[in-house]
């Protein structure tokens, strides 16, 4: 996530930013002195969760603000201690302009007291309006300020996109600057998930944004509620405008992508949320407390980027804070707050029984507690003093309900009781939904017939609020704008083949244009048994929930002081003992995206940190879903070539051993490495894998999976998962594997392959 310098952060144009950022590594171990940041002691906290997805216009309609109010709620009240009383909620019908100004004002500008922490966060629509006092000037000539829409909005999208002009009640940057002003607090937190360019739908995205332009004006109203504000808070015209255009005015303000780029109201299993949103709170729900803001905000933007890519969206949220408050050196929402990490939280308590929250689950993830998961319940140490298991096909969103299986409910179980994944069922199949985009026309039934004929595919509607993965159409003049590749790339228009959410092509899913539906459905099989899998293989992430002291790095392979990126297990046992590579530095980029130009050497380093030995596997998911196997890659002697012993660090590829090289290669997009370790050897995934090797005559080095490759090494791998699981004693249906948090470390580091 990027900080915002020297302008007023709803602007979100032009100038330099100026990235900062850590790795997970330098975090744990710059712990101790991040906890002793001093911060004054909070009174009371205040927040505002405003969210709207009914605006009147069936064309505006959004579905994932509402949930942001619940995921934002949940959090401030189970991880960061405030009380309901405290907290105002305003969603649809009730988000009207004077609503949103009035409750601000009554309860948090009169309310608020020096040392209190205020948080506001809006999730709808944005927009843009005429900016009279040009604080930015774009570099086409326009000054605009960015606003956010109220429910009672008076221009619908479509009425604002055939427009000439006009006066909005839209509510600008330049008064919740004010509003912020106002506040007797510096402890103050605005979250924007709304976007201000782009807009509408596309495939099956929806965007929060509403056309704006400089033929927009700011009602009269708004002016005016702004002059009463100045003379509230005592400032000149001249000296308001001074400030806005230094910087925010109180505490920081975090917005959810940049000015050009799309926020998106995005799908997942069974909900929406705004993609930013669920990334910031599932993050949080995972951390222990008193992250530095600066470090928190820039792995949260990784995690929402992801989000937004898979839905073939490019989203880079972006921060400001004060001028010279050092809030970037400050806990997020300004609270020092040591809490221990966890997947859910009880929300309701009836005898045995217990609505459960279920924030803390990434979303990949989500799949697999639709099934029978067991939590840990655990005191206020850590420890456990309790099970709590899913009831199955209870989870509505990501709500659910969970049964006590050990410990007394009167004692453990009540509002607020945390609760830690200790296993969860890995579905030992998955469906993979493909939408109809409308360019295949009158073809539209003679693809569904082909694709419903193959197993594990599902084809839902678009735009109908269900998650996609995929979408299967042509490629028309229209769509062709959409695509961030070069023109030379582009497949033909009438080639048919797969989508993104967003209309962005997969690489090498397309034909040639006389292709038949028929024939295009039957090319594409090996390519959906690859997607397939690799989605299979992803819900066994659990980076946050494992307790197998597991750490992976990547770095450039030239450079061993140049770490890029780092990942380790938050729970695992003696975390932070890799310190051999961290004294030669932090990491040499501190991005919140990772771009790694074509051609660009890496390697891989896995830390075994466990007084055990383990098995390891490195499998890397290109932006075509194409899955390759770089760890193990000895195949003459297979049985121990996944092995990884206690406390070894296993560099991959291993100089002077290994005959390979990793180099960043086409095609471009997100490049996703995941790594998998276990207590249990790996047999059957071994002996798949060395059964694939043979196949190509080779004695050392990474194995490309294709045609049913992919899907024999997945299968084997849930097997050998579930076969530790059944050791311990546990059963399972036999439809489902089970996933051990004590025997399994699963986790991802993600890059962009770029030109």
């Amino acid at each position: 996530m990027t900080s915002i310098k020297r302008r007023h952060f709803l602007q979100l144009a032009g100038s330099t930013l100026v990235t900062v950022g850590i790795s997970q590594l330098d975090i744990m171990q710059q712990g101790d002195r991040y906890s002793r940041v001093l911060a004054q002691a909070p009174g009371k906290k205040l927040a505002l969760l405003v969210g709207i997805d009914n605006y009147p216009s069936e064309r505006d309609k959004l579905r994932g603000c509402v949930t942001d109010v619940e995921l934002q709620k949940n959090l401030l009240i189970y991880r960061f201690g405030f009380t309901e009383e405290n907290i105002r909620i305003l969603t649809n019908e009730q988000a009207t302009r004077k609503n949103i100004l009035e409750t601000f004002d009554k309860h948090l500008i009169q309310k608020a007291q020096p040392g209190d922490v205020v948080v506001f966060h809006f999730s709808g629509h944005g927009s843009q309006v005429y900016d009279a006092d040009c604080d930015f000037q774009h570099e086409d000539g326009r000054c605009l300020n960015s606003t956010f829409v109220p429910f009672d909005n008076n221009m619908s999208f479509t009425e604002r996109r055939n427009s000439q002009g006009g006066e909005v009640n839209d509510i600008m940057g330049h008064t919740l600057f004010l509003l912020m002003y106002a506040l007797n607090t510096e402890n103050v937190t605005v979250v924007l998930d709304s976007c201000h360019s782009g807009g509408g739908k596309r495939g099956n995205l929806t965007v929060r944004n509403l056309p704006g332009g400089k033929q927009f004006k700011p009602s009269q109203a708004e002016i005016e509620y702004q002059q009463e504000l100045l003379r509230r808070v005592n400032l000149k015209p001249e000296e308001y405008k001074k400030k806005r255009q230094e910087g925010v005015s109180k505490g920081v303000v975090i917005a959810s992508a940049k000015r050009d780029q799309l926020a998106s109201d995005a799908a997942f299993k069974g909900f929406h949320a705004g993609a930013f949103t669920y990334a910031m709170t599932q993050y949080l729900w995972q951390q222990p407390g008193n992250e530095p803001l600066s470090s928190a905000i820039v792995n949260i933007s990784r995690s929402a980027t992801n989000i937004a890519y898979e839905r073939g969206e490019y989203q880079n949220p972006e921060w400001e804070e004060k001028p010279g408050s050092k809030s970037r050196d400050r806990p997020i929402y300004f609270l020092n707050k040591s809490t221990l990490p966890a997947e859910a939280v009880v929300t309701q308590v009836q005898g045995d029984t217990a609505n459960l929250w279920l924030g803390g689950i990434n979303h990949q993830s989500l799949e697999a507690f639709d099934g029978t998961a067991t939590f840990s319940v655990i005191d206020s140490r850590g420890q456990e003093v309790g099970e709590v298991k899913l009831e199955p096909k209870s989870r509505q969103k990501l709500e659910a309900q969970g049964k006590l299986l050990k410990g007394k409910a009167a004692k453990i179980l009540q509002p607020g009781t945390l609760l830690q994944e200790k296993m969860r069922p890995i579905p030992k199949d998955i469906n993979l939904e493909i939408g109809l985009d409308p360019s295949l026309g009158n073809d539209k039934n003679k693809a569904e017939r082909a694709l419903q004929a193959i197993k594990n595919i599902q084809v839902v509607p678009i735009q109908q609020g269900k998650e996609v993965a995929y979408i299967f159409g042509r490629i028309t003049n229209d769509n062709q704008k959409f695509q961030k590749q070069s023109s030379s790339e582009l497949p033909p228009v009438g080639s048919i083949g797969l989508f993104t959410p967003a209309l962005e092509l997969i690489p090498g899913s397309f034909g040639e244009t006389d292709e038949t539906i028929e024939a295009a459905v039957t090319r594409l099989q090996a390519k959906f048994k690859s997607l397939i899998a690799a989605r299979l293989v992803k819900t066994v992430l659990n980076t946050g929930s494992s307790r197998l002291n597991v750490t992976a790095s990547m770095s450039k392979a030239n450079n061993n002081c140049e770490t890029l990126a780092s990942v380790y297990t938050i729970r695992g046992s003696g975390q932070g003992t890799n310190n051999t590579e961290a004294a030669c530095n932090s990491p040499s980029s501190s991005v919140s995206n990772l771009k790694l130009p074509l051609g660009t050497p890496v390697k891989f380093k896995v830390t075994n940190g466990e007084n055990k030995n383990l098995f390891m596997c490195v499998l890397v998911i290109d932006p075509q879903g194409e899955m390759t196997v770089v760890f193990p890659n000895q195949w003459v002697v297979a049985e121990d070539a996944a092995l990884v012993e206690a406390g070894e660090t296993r560099e991959i590829p291993k100089i002077g051993t290994d005959n390979f090289q990793f180099l960043v290669a086409k095609p471009l997009g997100m490049v996703e490495i995941l790594v998998i370790a276990s207590s249990n050897p790996l047999k059957e995934t071994l002996l798949a894998l060395r059964s694939i090797a043979a196949r190509g005559d080779r004695s050392r080095g990474p194995v490309g999976l294709r045609g049913d490759e992919p899907t024999e090494i997945t299968r084997s791998l849930i097997q050998d998962l579930d076969s530790e699981f059944d050791n311990a004693g546990d059963s399972l249906p036999d439809e489902v594997a089970g996933a051990d948090t004590r025997q399994l470390a699963a986790m991802s580091i993600t890059f962009e392959a770029i030109e």
